[in-house]
């Protein structure tokens, strides 16, 4: 592989100055609301006075140091009035083995289901399922919100789907691990019983149902004082005796395969498990050994401006996420708007994919008489892609995508020039793949060229999506949207005599909203991102991602098989 990238000059840093400070700035209204999540429910004190741990400091104890790469930190797309899932996830590693790790917060309704949180859960097993790695439960589970049971039950995604998704995960020789601490009645029952290993603390139970559900139903059809006093007395009961306790499913049933008096005891036996996990060595995959990027990344807030309409070189930012600063770019003079090629991250082969910006040669596109500009993507981009994801797949080489696109060329050149057709090639290429691939949108990801450069739409490939400090995402620019909406009203009024203001109070009201529905926050609140992170962490998820994709491979291509570093090399 080849070196790239030179470092930033003294004049360009001076010059991006004001746009590394909104950055800066975007940063520190993320972790402001990273930290209301953090905060919600029940104080730490609180559960400490209860002789519990808080699921962030169970995490913190069961992780290997410096590995947690937290997901779906502000997801709550259903507005629970908590702010949260009720639901801490991502990847980590423990023992020295990837996996992905979920854990109910149990500061929250002692970890109830909650609104949204089915979704949420789903997301986390679809990316096990992906990345072919276990899954690690933290289990406290107190079963559903009863007054929103609607929100979180029935539906072909809710709670229950869980179980199933556990159970598809098993088939395909996945593990599901899980530590269970508290009572987890009912959905938290099923919870607890559902993973494959289950290790019990020994203040804790699951259980197909609770008080309420042991009391059973009014037989009058309706609630008077002695059926609450019935109520009581089996709450009493059941507080001092739950159904399902440690002497249950520990030496009876024997659902438990073993209990510990501590905290640290469950969370050691998971360590223990996760010894025993399916992973190759390293080494076995490597094609050179790890060596950090020659330029650190933390410049690259001085690389993208926080102005989406302003240019920025593409391959630098890549230059300061790679091995050494190394690569190996396919059809460098092929398709000029989208960057394609190999890179190591942590030693391990990686494709890369990106958009490149600023203004193509000229003469490009050469199907149409005007010229291209970089974020838009045009017919020998979108064929160099099909290519390029064609070989990634036959030769098993994971895909790393990097979106800052405004979309697909339109007009009748465009489509004379079957773009259309060509866009639809790309979503069947890399369905065709079957390699896990991870997206980071690092300014726009617009129409259908979010969908087919590997967007989240591609469930069975993009493992998940990070935004940065200046993404934005949305169908088209709020502008745009505006425009398109109001532009025949604007010709009616006018040829009307009537004034114009009140329509330009709506494209302007209009294109407001789509900022605000397009801003990173947003984004990961409404699940279009998995999380928001800065530039600077942006390796670290990398490494996560290819350490996790080369744990345990479903398939394999040898190296000296390969055909794409030939085709590169010529």
């Amino acid at each position: 592989m080849t070196e790239f990238g030179k470092p930033l000059s003294d004049g360009l840093k001076k010059r991006m100055q004001e746009s590394a400070q909104h950055i800066k700035g975007a940063e520190k209204e993320i972790a402001e609301a990273v930290e209301k999540v953090k905060k919600a429910g029940l104080p730490a004190e609180a559960l400490k006075k209860r002789g519990e741990w808080t699921v962030y400091q169970r995490l913190e104890y069961l992780l290997d140091p410096g590995t947690w790469c937290p997901l779906h930190t502000l997801y709550d797309p259903m507005d629970e009035e908590s702010g949260t899932t009720g639901v801490v996830d991502g990847l980590g590693k423990i023992s020295g083995r990837w996996a992905v790790v979920i854990g109910f917060d149990n500061k929250v309704m002692a970890g109830a289901w909650i609104a949204g949180q089915a979704d949420n859960i789903l997301r986390v097993t679809d990316m096990a399922k992906r990345l072919n790695v276990p899954v690690v439960w933290i289990v406290n589970c107190s079963g559903v919100k009863l007054p929103e049971q609607e929100k979180v039950y029935p539906n072909r995604r809710g709670s229950g789907t869980t179980f199933f998704r556990h159970a598809e995960l098993e088939k395909l020789g996945i593990p599901v691990l899980a530590g269970i601490w508290g009572t987890n009645p009912a959905g938290g029952g099923y919870q607890g019983i559902s993973p494959t290993y289950l290790l019990a603390h020994k203040n804790c139970n699951i259980a197909v149902g609770g008080a309420g559900i042991v009391s059973g139903m009014s037989p009058k059809g309706f609630f008077d004082e002695e059926g609450a006093e019935a109520i009581i007395t089996a709450t009493k009961n059941f507080k001092e005796v739950p159904p399902g306790r440690v002497d249950i499913h520990y030496d009876s049933t024997g659902f438990f395969k073993a209990v510990f008096d501590t905290e640290e005891g469950v969370l050691d036996g998971l360590k223990e498990l996760m010894k025993a996990m399916p992973a190759y060595d390293p080494k076995f995959f490597r094609v050179a050994a790890p060596k950090e990027p020659r330029f650190d990344p933390g410049e690259i807030d001085y690389l993208i401006p926080f102005n989406q309409k302003m240019a920025y070189s593409f391959d630098e930012v890549l230059a300061r996420l790679t091995d050494n600063s190394e690569h190996m770019e396919f059809r460098p003079d092929y398709g000029p708007e989208v960057y394609t090629g190999l890179v190591k991250i942590n030693g391990l082969l990686m494709g890369a994919i990106g958009n490149r910006q600023g203004f193509l040669p000229k003469g490009y596109p050469e199907y149409a008489p005007y010229q291209g500009i970089g974020g838009k993507l045009y017919r020998q981009g979108l064929i160099k892609m099909n290519e390029f994801v064609t070989l990634c797949g036959r030769d098993r080489v994971p895909i790393i995508w990097f979106q800052d696109t405004t979309g697909i060329d339109v007009g009748d050149y465009a489509e004379k020039a079957e773009l259309l057709g060509l866009g639809q090639s790309l979503i069947y290429s890399i369905e065709q793949t079957d390699v896990p691939m991870m997206l980071v949108v690092l300014r726009k990801g617009t129409a259908a060229a979010h969908y087919i450069m590997g967007g989240p739409t591609a469930n069975n490939h993009n493992a998940f999506t990070l935004g940065t400090p200046t993404t934005e995402i949305y169908v088209m620019h709020g502008e745009t949207a505006a425009a398109a909406s109001f532009a025949r009203r604007l010709v009616k009024e006018k040829d009307a005599g009537q004034p114009l203001q009140p329509v330009i109070e709506k494209m302007n009201a209009l294109a407001a909203d789509y900022n605000a529905k397009s801003r990173p926050g947003y984004c990961a609140k409404m699940g279009f991102v998995d999380e928001v992170i800065s530039f600077a962490a942006m390796r670290n998820y990398m490494a996560a991602f290819a350490n996790c994709v080369y744990q345990n491979p479903k398939s394999i291509c040898p190296h000296h098989h390969m055909m794409l570093p030939r085709i590169i090399r010529g």
